[in-house]
């Protein structure tokens, strides 16, 4: 279908980005999506804690409960990497979205505070998010979670690192994930998916953008042959967790994402696959933009 209308004239009002430094970058990046989420809208967390890294470093984590399921015992749980190409977004700017995901699915949302490329490339960021997977599993009780239903998500550059995690929990024999929840997720370094020739200028997230996201979680490492890196290329689907995959229809990334899907479901496993008809990549910060965005919530309940 065509481009959203509420986004197409958003684009038009979008300037060329002038070379700023990572910490400016940063800092503009969270501004411009929580002025696209609408400010004055509810972003509450109810608790934060944090999580020992293996090598000490404390990973920060934000709890978002259901306003429902305040005084209930054994919810439901979604641990969430944020995205941002690695290198940018933070737990602030991803409040909002883990509000609307909390209510929307009725889990409690656990946001996790990966540290960041290129300060800590890979594999940190995702050591990080698993180390926060597995302290929360083993402290579900404390939670009042249903140890049985935890689950993982992530958006963009955090569905990478969500899908990762599962590959990691299945060959290292736990712990249990109930389902995966990714949002147009970054899963192919090499940018050869013909969306990319066909969405990469244009509709926001460009080619360059996303090849230089790649390399800020890279580092001067050589790439790593490992689909913990590239989730698309994993040797076997099979004995993954259920998934949710939402894409964008004009994303350089959908077709990757796409190509996830199918691999998914010709192993074995159950997958719900949603299109976002009209919208672009980052489509659930744009409730403020167009109501369209809201689907990114409605359809991203898997219990």
């Amino acid at each position: 279908m065509p481009l959203n209308k509420d986004i197409a004239g958003w684009l038009t009002g979008q300037t060329p980005a002038e070379p700023l430094s990572l910490a400016a970058l940063r800092h503009q990046t969270d501004l411009s999506l929580i002025a696209q989420q609408g400010e004055a809208r509810d972003g509450h967390y109810q608790h934060s804690f944090t999580v020992p890294a293996a090598d000490g470093h404390a990973i920060a984590v934000r709890v978002y409960v259901p306003y429902a399921l305040e005084q209930h015992t054994k919810r439901p749980a979604l641990i969430w990497a944020h995205g941002g190409g690695w290198c940018l977004g933070s737990l602030t700017a991803w409040d909002r979205p883990c509000r609307l995901l909390a209510e929307n699915t009725g889990c409690v949302v656990f946001s996790v505070d990966y540290r960041l490329a290129p300060e800590s490339p890979w594999p940190v960021p995702l050591n990080d998010f698993w180390q926060a997977l597995c302290w929360i599993s083993d402290h579900a009780a404390d939670w009042d979670l249903d140890s049985t239903r935890i689950a993982v998500g992530g958006d963009s550059a955090g569905g990478n690192l969500a899908a990762a995690v599962c590959l990691m929990a299945r060959d290292r024999g736990g712990p249990a994930v109930y389902h995966q929840l990714l949002l147009y997720p970054a899963l192919d370094p090499n940018l050869s998916q013909p969306s990319y020739q066909t969405y990469g200028q244009g509709y926001g997230l460009t080619k360059e953008v996303m090849a230089f996201c790649w390399q800020q979680y890279l580092g001067q490492q050589p790439l790593p042959e490992t689909s913990l890196f590239s989730p698309l290329h994993m040797s076997s689907a099979r004995g993954l967790p259920a998934t949710t995959l939402l894409l964008c229809e004009y994303d350089p990334l959908r077709d990757e994402g796409e190509a996830f899907a199918r691999r998914l479901i010709a192993e074995g496993v159950n997958v719900n696959l949603h299109w976002l008809d009209g919208m672009i990549h980052g489509a659930m910060h744009m409730t403020s933009i167009t109501q369209e965005a809201e689907r990114c919530y409605s359809l991203s309940r898997f219990i």
